[in-house]
């Protein structure tokens, strides 16, 4: 299947844009565009997923939309950016409301975390996210 790339943007924009969406609440459908077919997100161990993860495409999409049942009002503060080539890395403080009882937080708490997430973007579309987040408990 061919990808219809998003119009042209350096890679810092596209992968900004991206985190736009994500902060909106987008789902599956709309942050689509912006990830490659092979897309991978690997997540290092965190509070959450002491043991880390690796997930495909398929998976980050359906994550996407599991995700509005379990947060709301997501926010990214970004702190700092950094681009070389079409390696975007950018550091932001996260947070959301948490719509369901979790291992360390209630229903209604407000979920914090300092990320730092490195892209690789490819072609207009992004190829593959290593994030590393650490949540304030």
């Amino acid at each position: 299947m061919a990808e219809d790339p998003l119009p042209a943007a350096s890679p810092l924009e596209h992968v900004l844009e991206f985190i736009r969406v994500l902060e909106s609440g987008g789902g599956a459908a709309d942050i689509r565009p912006f990830l490659s077919a092979e897309f991978v997100l690997t997540e290092a161990p965190h509070l959450l997923a002491p043991e880390g993860s690796t997930r495909t495409l398929a998976a980050v999409l359906a994550g996407a939309d599991q995700s509005r049942d379990v947060v709301e009002d997501q926010q990214f503060t970004v702190r700092r950016t950094t681009c070389e080539g079409a390696r975007v890395v950018v550091e932001a403080d996260w947070s959301a409301t948490v719509l369901m009882d979790l291992r360390y937080w209630d229903r209604g708490e407000t979920i914090r975390a300092r990320t730092s997430s490195v892209f690789e973007v490819s072609n207009g579309v992004i190829v593959s996210q290593d994030s590393y987040d650490c949540y304030f408990r």
